[in-house]
This record gives structure tokens, C-alpha cells and sequence, in this order.
């Protein structure tokens, strides 16, 4: 069953780009804009990582913490962080066990061929861990996706 609003996040997030264990209670007393992409270095995802760290400081403000997850390997986190100097960790969830946890590895389609992957979702948690909004696919707007965040209340 996927997590969903008003659910409380596991508290095992997974590793880091650094090999660090990310751990729910690290963010207890702020708020949490986990959000799940496809792939690091594609146009989309390279997008919404962008706003994030260009909206970094606004939402450091407003009381959120960013967490980015995909499936992709501590190493290519790494690459991904250089490059466009992300201010924020990227948990290398290889095993899948935080995309099917949260319900966003599932069945995909493009240009007619069926493949599984992650959904693009931001899941916003409240300071004490609870899911209280969700932003998924076509609803996250990748260009502008940290004033997308600080518009919901």
C-alpha cells in the first residue's frame, strides 16, 4: 500500500550521495519536501533540481528541508550535485525500497513501449513527519517546481 496524506514517512530514508543514512528524525522540527525523479542529468529532472536549489534559500525560510530520491547510484548523485551545485542530499535508493514504499515505482509508458520507473512526486511532510500534501506526475511542474512548493499551505 503507498504512502499517502496524512500517513507518517518511514523513518529509514535510505543512503546518501555521501553513503550517509537519511533518517526522518533528522528533519523532525522542520518541514520535508521529499520528491522522487526518474533519472539524474535528463532535461526534466535537471529542471526540477535546478528550481529547487535557485528557490533553496525561499524555502529554507518558509521551513523545508529538501531531500531528492531516485534510483540512480550514490556516484551518479555525486556527479549530479557537482555539476549543478544542488545544495541538498540525494538518497540513492537502489534496491527500490523507498519508491515502492512510497508508491511511485510503477508501470510506465513511452512512445508505446511498457517499462517500470518512478513517477515524478513530491511528497511535503510537516515538522512532525506526516504526509500533508502530494504533487504527482504532470502536476509537478519541473521549471518551477520550489515556488510550486512555497504556493501550497
Amino acid at each position: 500500500m503507498a504512502l499517502q496524506i496524512g500517513d507518517k514517512i518511514p523513518e529509514d530514508l535510505g543512503t546518501d550521495q555521501n553513503g550517509c543514512a537519511v533518517k526522518a528524525s533528522d528533519y523532525t522540527g522542520k518541514k520535508l519536501a521529499l520528491y522522487f525523479y526518474p533519472r539524474d542529468q535528463t532535461p526534466g529532472c535537471t529542471a526540477q533540481a535546478c528550481s529547487l536549489r535557485d528557490g533553496y534559500t525561499d524555502l529554507r525560510n518558509a521551513g523545508y528541508e529538501i531531500v531528492g530520491v531516485s534510483i540512480d547510484s550514490m556516484k551518479s548523485h555525486q556527479k549530479f550535485i557537482d555539476k549543478y551545485n544542488l545544495p541538498f542530499p540525494l538518497i540513492a535508493d537502489t534496491n527500490k525500497k523507498l519508491v515502492e514504499a512510497f508508491g511511485v515505482w510503477q508501470e510506465k509508458s513511452m512512445m508505446g513501449k511498457k517499462f517500470m520507473g518512478t513517477v515524478r512526486t513530491t511528497f511535503l511532510a510537516d515538522e512532525h513527519g506526516i504526509i500533508r500534501h502530494v504533487i504527482k506526475g504532470k502536476g509537478v511542474d519541473t521549471g518551477n517546481h520550489a515556488e510550486q512548493i512555497l504556493g501550497i499551505q
